[in-house]
């Protein structure tokens, strides 16, 4: 770990210090793992690295839940269950699911079937969508980051066959 540190802090890069952040995280007493995990996540969402984001949303959640703070666990697994579903790492996105049950909640297993159709976090950001409100409105109302209803409506967009916000309003129920 004092390797990775001493790597990591030398790069300075954003990537670095989230990963720096997630492995300290699975070291660290509860008392400061959380914001270990906040502060990897809050890295890793604006950047490009969705897989790396996607892991440590798994491993935030895996925590959350061990917490028993169920609800907001499921909001980081179920985020890192889609992720990992969309790039096809089945093996991630089983553990996971798992993971979200454990929780209470059921993921769906995808299928051919229900590809094109939305989960029930995609039906919310694509209802707030396109009743006009804004990434952070929407982020603000779900308590989620803005990032995430960006990713979220990225995917409503291309399972509805949309690009707009105007042609979602008229799409939406």
């Amino acid at each position: 770990m004092e390797e990775l540190i001493e790597r990591t802090d030398a790069s300075g890069a954003e990537w670095a210090l989230a990963t720096q952040a997630r492995c300290r995280a699975l070291l660290a007493d509860d008392d400061e793992a959380e914001a270990l995990y906040r502060e990897a996540v809050d890295r890793l969402a604006p950047s490009r690295l969705r897989l790396d984001l996607a892991r440590a949303r798994l491993l935030y959640g895996e925590w959350l839940r061990r917490q028993s703070r169920r609800v907001d666990a499921r909001n980081e697994l179920r985020a890192a269950y889609e992720m990992f579903n969309d790039f096809g790492m089945n093996a991630f996105a089983e553990r996971a699911r798992i993971e979200l049950q454990a929780t209470g909640e059921h993921a769906r297993k995808r299928s051919v079937d229900t590809l094109g159709q939305l989960t029930p976090q995609e039906e919310q950001v694509a209802r707030l969508a396109a009743e006009g409100h804004t990434n952070r409105e929407i982020a603000t109302q779900l308590f989620i980051s803005p990032s995430t209803v960006e990713y979220h409506l990225h995917k409503v967009f291309r399972k509805l066959r949309v690009t707009s916000r105007a042609q979602l309003a008229r799409r939406m129920p």
